[in-house]
């Protein structure tokens, strides 16, 4: 049942001196877009009657194709706290539809609500995920751009004054809990200058909603305070890069967690291991999804505690799923690799594809991995039957390309578009000369 009506959002609008309305939506890209209006237009958003070009977005459509409709999720309306009291703005996610009324195929938010159908065929109610994305705070200079110069030099869990970035974590905080967000918990993580704030798990596309708005609000509150937040995911060398683990479940009915069984000796059920088999067999697939750029791959390396070898464990950090000891309606399966620059409606799209199609299939995981993988060695990784993550995008997209069932997931325009989109980010990043490659070969050679 919706939380909203039309009329409910019309009598907010007025009574909050809301003066304009942003229509939200993401790119293919993961990267945030708007259509702002002022309040006078808002019945006609809410009609669905808003119109933007297609053409102009990365991925959408050709220029001959380019009317798209906007269609506002009643239930995304927010005002966001920090606009003036003099004329507020808020907010509405939109879903992108095509001029004969039906959903733009290539909508990332239109993807993962496919994939959420065929769960639901599965006889799957919900899919909860609650995300743990990392970010860093870098300072600014006098014009106001983001220097390399971190904002504290705290480490995990730290407090201030070694964690000097605690003020602007508090306020960030207090912005999304005015918006509505359950905080979980907020902490300085592993690397300096870098940060978590975890919040409650939701259904998949209020999650991913979520994640959008509160790279948002991270930006917006970090500028305030100086400073500038990314969620790149390895921006300096030597420290750890920026994940963010994608904790999963399935439930039935709405309220009964499907990878719960108080009877198995792990308390995992048939369908919480088959889903793990899944995800286990489509990850080098996933993960052009999942680790989008060039960037991720710098991340996705031994030493630092980013996942990089398909293997999963109830206690190892290691391997790229982890079992954490919750059970009952906690029970659930948290992926590793997933970094906060991939877009998030494709990222968990691709991931319960994965998971369903073990399911389907009745797959069976392999053996679960209690060594530390990184104090291994090749041989005994083969042994042992343990893969690594694909090392560069590149590889990435080539096992992608080749998996049929994370192709049909993303579906056919959006995979098309996404893949030719990266393959042009590789080329570039191929075919320029690094500053690292001057300092090592221009004098020697």
């Amino acid at each position: 049942m919706s939380k909203y009506a039309k009329e409910d959002i019309l009598r907010m609008a007025d009574e909050e001196n809301v003066r304009f309305i942003r229509l939200q939506f993401t790119d293919l890209m993961g990267i945030i877009k708007n259509v702002e209006i002022p309040v006078d237009q808002l019945t006609k958003a809410l009609d669905n009657l808003m119109m933007f070009d297609g053409s102009s977005i990365e991925g959408f459509v050709r220029i001959e194709e380019s009317d798209m409709y906007l269609y506002p999720d009643l239930d995304t309306w927010v005002i966001f706290p920090w606009t003036p009291e003099k004329g507020k703005v808020a907010r509405l996610i939109c879903d992108i539809y095509s001029p004969d009324g039906t959903p733009f195929e290539g909508d990332p938010r239109g993807v993962l609500k496919r994939v959420l159908q065929e769960a639901k065929d599965l006889g799957y109610s919900d899919f909860n995920i609650g995300p743990e994305p990392e970010f860093f705070l870098f300072k600014n200079d006098e014009h106001g751009e983001p220097t390399l110069e971190l904002n504290d030099k705290g480490g995990y869990f730290d407090l201030a004054p070694t964690d000097l970035g605690e003020n602007c974590r508090r306020d960030i905080v207090l912005e999304l809990e005015d918006m509505g967000f359950e905080i979980e918990a907020s902490h300085h993580e592993v690397a300096p200058g870098q940060h978590e704030i975890d919040f409650k798990y939701a259904d998949a596309v209020t999650t991913c909603d979520n994640i959008q708005t509160f790279k948002l609000v991270v930006k917006t509150i970090a500028r305030k305070h100086g400073l500038h937040a990314t969620f790149m995911p390895k921006p300096l060398f030597g420290v750890n890069g920026s994940g963010m683990h994608a904790n999963m479940s399935l439930f039935q009915d709405g309220n009964v967690n499907a990878f719960y069984d108080e009877n198995t000796e792990n308390q995992l059920s048939e369908t919480a291991m088959q889903f793990l088999a899944g995800t286990l067999k489509h990850a080098h697939a996933f993960t052009a999804i999942t680790n989008p750029t060039v960037n991720s791959y710098k991340r996705l390396v031994p030493g630092y505690e980013a996942p990089c070898y398909v293997a999963w464990s109830m206690r190892n950090r290691s391997p790229l799923v982890r079992i954490p000891s919750s059970r009952g309606l906690s029970t659930r399966i948290e992926v590793r690799s997933p970094d906060p620059a991939a877009n998030p409606y494709l990222a968990m799209a691709a991931m319960l594809a994965a998971g369903l199609d073990g399911i389907r299939h009745k797959m069976t995981p392999p053996a679960e991995t209690d060594r530390n993988i990184y104090a291994m060695d090749y041989d005994e990784r083969q042994a042992e039957g343990i893969e690594a993550l694909p090392a560069t995008l590149k590889e990435a997209l080539e096992a992608l390309k080749k998996d049929e069932i994370i192709a049909k997931a993303i579906g056919a325009h959006a995979l098309e578009h996404f893949v030719e989109a990266k393959e042009i980010e590789w080329d570039m990043f191929r075919t320029q000369v690094h500053p690292w490659e001057r300092e090592q070969y221009l004098q020697t050679y």
